[in-house]
Formats: structure tokens, sequence, C-alpha cells
């Protein structure tokens, strides 16, 4: 495997900072959601402090931020920023963590010791063909592996690690920020701009090397609350009315072959019901609504509360309360109006010996809640592959090349500040 161009700790940082387990939860009422994120960013402060950057600081969310100072003498370089998340997925395991580094992969399947069906095959992960005679990480079969997106932590820290020991090298204010919750849709709810002090901003948060993601879904979130009525089931008839069966008639009621997330792809939305909470009396359906075009949004809550009050009409004594929140825009609309923050991006990747690949996030990043926060943040590749899963893995180039790309964005927006 080539030597990587700026040597770093950053896969000894990874291989530790993936032992700590930061599963978020989904409804927990904290923030963060658990503690052991807390740990995790604690120890980062202190690793941040023990660099030089003695101003590092962890608030009362948890959000860990921390500037490396300007070392050139232009006065009129922005400040950057780069952005990555301690939490994993509530989906899958992040306890006891075992990393296992496979070092000179040489193509053919890889077995997970904790688990033999666990085996990380290449006709599965078609990734992994580019990846022979390079160094892979894995978990051990019975956890996920955390690169979503410690990946992202290391290779931010392992930057800062080079930029503060290279002071030679030019570039404006950098500003580093980890934040808690991501996964489960809170990494932003109390993110501070100002604090934070950057002008723009990259979470580094993605798959393979090149990758830049600018555009993501915009989201919605809706809840259908079905009211029924519910009496001894023994001396039920004429009386109950089974809000149950309601919902299910509602659900029935869309589409199989269309507007799914199962039956959709590149640029098509979807309306998918996630989330039930149900008995006779009252069910409650929540349905994510996802569209690359804002309004198309509006379109499909308005079909939707449409089928769900024709649903309850052939249910007489049956209703139906509709409510819509905002989940976070496609943050397409505001990086288009900052094109610098893409621009420099490619460079960067070039530079770092790569081809700029981009493709529309069918998804959100905390970057698409900042930029409508005022700051713009296109999301770059980490090394992450499988994500929120036990055959989750990391590339041990890619990440390398993450860290290339973050030093070599530091130098080009200094370079392309007139003064």
């Amino acid at each position: 495997m080539e030597e990587p161009k700026y040597p770093t700790s950053v896969i000894e940082r990874f291989m530790r900072y993936v032992t700590y387990d930061t599963r978020s939860q989904e409804g927990a009422e904290d923030f963060p959601s658990t503690p052991g994120q807390l740990d995790l960013l604690r120890q980062l402060k202190k690793e941040l402090q023990e660099l030089g950057l003695s101003e590092a600081t962890m608030d009362e969310h948890g959000y860990v931020m921390a500037t490396i100072p300007a070392t050139t003498e232009k006065t009129g370089v922005p400040a950057i920023g780069f952005v990555a998340h301690v939490d994993t997925s509530p989906e899958m395991s992040g306890t006891q963590v075992k990393p296992i580094l496979h070092r000179d992969y040489q193509g053919g399947e890889i077995p997970l010791p904790d688990d033999p069906s666990a085996v990380l095959r290449p006709q599965d992960c078609p990734e992994l063909l580019g990846e022979v005679g390079r160094d892979l990480i894995t978990a051990s079969g019975k956890t996920l592996l955390g690169a979503d997106d410690k990946a992202g932590v290391a290779e931010i820290m392992g930057a800062a690690e080079y930029m503060l020991a290279h002071p030679s090298i030019p570039h404006g204010p950098i500003c580093i920020a980890f934040t808690p919750d991501e996964e489960i849709g809170r990494g932003a709810d109390f993110f501070d701009v100002r604090r934070f002090g950057a002008r723009y901003a990259y979470t580094l948060d993605g798959a393979g090397a090149g990758e830049m993601e600018l555009e993501t879904f915009s989201a919605d979130g809706m809840e259908l609350t079905f009211q029924g009525f519910n009496t001894h089931p023994g001396y039920a008839k004429g009386k109950m009315v089974n809000s149950l069966k309601v919902a299910a008639d509602f659900i029935h009621r869309l589409p199989k072959d269309s507007l799914s997330p199962e039956t959709t792809d590149g640029y098509q939305g979807y309306v998918h019901p996630n989330v039930a909470e149900a008995a006779v009396d009252r069910t409650v359906l929540r349905l994510l609504i996802r569209d690359f075009n804002t309004p198309a949004l509006a379109e499909k809550e308005a079909w939707i509360e449409k089928l769900a009050r024709e649903t309850v009409a052939d249910w007489p004594g049956s209703t139906v309360e509709i409510s819509v929140h905002e989940s976070y825009r496609n943050m397409k609309e505001i990086l288009d109006q900052h094109p610098a923050t893409s621009e420099h991006a490619r460079e960067a990747i070039r530079r770092a010996g790569l081809e700029a690949k981009s493709q529309p996030i069918r998804g959100g990043t905390d970057g698409s809640r900042l930029s409508f926060m005022g700051l713009p943040t296109p999301n770059l590749f980490a090394g992450q592959h499988n994500i929120h899963s036990r055959l989750e893995w990391a590339s041990v180039w890619e990440m390398h090349k993450a860290v290339e790309v973050i030093v070599e964005l530091a130098k080009i927006w200094e370079e392309r500040s007139p003064h």
C-alpha cells in the first residue's frame, strides 16, 4: 500500500474510538441520547487540548469545538470547518466492538471470527475489488464497526494533528466540531453556528474515495392518528370501531409498486410508513415523506391526507388527525448559492490524486440542517462501507486520502483568497 502523503495517527485513533459504545437511542429525552457519546466527546476534547488547542471546549449538550489558528499572513481568508458525529446507529449493537486490521487484502472472502455467518464477500460489496493490496478494518462479526462516523472523527483529528505539527502550511482559521445524535436526526438541534465560527464547513461522513455529496432529500414527517372506539369484545357488536383495522386499510391503499423506499431510487421520492403505535381505540402511524424537490413534499402530504380521509369515511365512527413537521431540506438549495464550497472540494480531491464523484444522498446529513442554519456544508468521503451492519468495514487507504483532502482544502481556501 502506498505511503500516505500526510502521515498521521489516524488509524490508531480510529481503532481506539470505535471501542467506545456511542450508539444513539430513538425517543430518548436526554441530549445526547446516551451517556457513551459523552465519554468519547470528553476524550476528544482532551486529545484536542493535548495537540495544543487549549481552548477546546465541550458545551452542556456535548458538542466539542476547537479552532486551529490561522498561519497565513492574509487577512481575508474565511474560517472553514470540519464536522463529524460520534454516535453510531441504534439499529445494530455497538457494545464491545473489536476492531480487526486486515493487512494487505488479497481479494476473496473475509470471515469475521466471532460469528461464522458473518462473511464479507466481494460479490456483495464490489468496492472490495478496488482494495486488493490495501489494508482494511472490520469488526469481529457481532457488532457494527462504527466507521460511520468515527472514520470522519479520526480523519479530522489526524488532519489537525498534521497541521499543528506543520505550521509552515499556510491556511486560515480551521474550525473543528464533533457532534452527538446524528443517527437519530438530532445532530444539529443545539449546534451553535456562531460559536463554531466557520463561514463554510464540510462533514466527513461519506463512503468511497473521491465522493462528495452536494444534494440531499428534502424531508418531512407526518403523523396520522386514527381514532376508533373500544369496548368489551364480547359485547362489541355495533359499538366497536377498531382503529388498527382502519390504519391497516389506509396502509393497504398505498401503492405497491411505486412511492416506497423498496420501489424507488435515484431522484425518486417516497412515502414510508415506518412506525406504528397501535391499539383498538387509537392507532398512531408515522410516515417519512421524502423528495429532492421541496414543493413536491406538500403534494405528497396533500395526497396522503386525502387518502386518510377517504379511509375513515369508509369506517363509520372513526376519525383521523394529521400533523406534519419539517425534518430537513435539500442542501443543494443553499450550496448552489456558494459554489466555492464545492469547487474547492473538487480541487482538493483532484490534488489528492482522485476523481471527484458527486451523487445525491437519498437521505440527509448534519450538513442539510447546518446549511439552512447559515453554514453551507457539503459532505465528503470518509472511507466507510456497509454502514449500520455487522459487515461494516473501513478502507485504511481511503482514510489517509480523506486526511489529505482536509489538508489540501485548508491550503486551497488560503490560496484562493485574494488578500
